[in-house]
């Protein structure tokens, strides 16, 4: 893949940063974001840029200074499960966080996909960090509810950009990384970043050229919507 171009937003640490890591291994071009400065500036060979996906006025100044460019893929990993009680259900959680969750895990990455498509070639590949969370047929257990209804949120959305676009040819992709070690997964879940990032990384390259929306954890398996 030696020459291949990527965008990552959202890779000041956790996956998006790992992420970022690996398509450098790789031989990849990669330019990532972040919102303050981070650990990403001392990755070798990286460009660097910053934005809040939340504010959309930073997004549009990122496509201007980006225009020119292209790129064989913009993967967007923002996202956060932060409220004051990540557990609490839709009786406890507040307005507030319930609003911050679904403003930075639904509608930002979205906003970055609309804003930022045309720096994608047709052959080209758009992703964004979902998580199987976001399954709604796979939810028999419950819990972390605005967390599930802001990824299940982001899944409809990009279901709805891929049938606006249906002669679109690039390929469409939601990722679900499984439960990582992160600062958003915590110290309980069951894989490391090594175990995670390569497979996502793999999945991209494998469907990279096919077309069409897709939801897929680290192996390549597609995820019940």
């Amino acid at each position: 893949m030696k020459g291949k171009s990527a965008l990552i937003i959202g890779a000041s640490r956790g996956l998006g940063y790992a992420l970022a890591a690996e398509f450098l291994g790789r031989g990849w071009q990669v330019t990532a974001t972040e919102r303050t400065p981070s650990a990403l500036r001392g990755l070798d060979g990286l460009a660097v840029e910053t934005v809040d996906i939340t504010v959309p006025e930073q997004v549009a100044a990122l496509r201007e200074r980006l225009a020119g460019s292209a790129f064989d893929l913009l993967f967007v990993n923002a996202g956060t499960n932060y409220t004051t009680d990540p557990s609490a259900t839709l009786a406890d959680v507040s307005t507030e966080d319930f609003t911050n969750v679904m403003v930075t895990n639904a509608l930002s990455p979205m906003r970055v996909v609309e804003t930022l498509r045309d720096l994608v070639p047709e052959t080209g590949t758009i992703g964004v960090m979902s998580s199987g969370q976001g399954s709604v047929a796979d939810n028999t257990n419950g819990g972390f509810e605005v967390y599930r209804a802001s990824k299940s949120a982001l899944n409809q959305l990009m279901r709805s950009f891929a049938a606006r676009h249906a002669d679109d040819p690039r390929t469409l992709l939601l990722m679900a990384p499984g439960w990582v070690k992160t600062d958003l997964g915590g110290p309980r879940a069951r894989l490391t970043v090594d175990e995670s990032i390569p497979g996502v990384a793999d999945t991209i390259e494998a469907w990279a050229g096919k077309g069409g929306l897709h939801y897929l954890d680290r192996q390549g398996q597609t995820v019940n919507w």
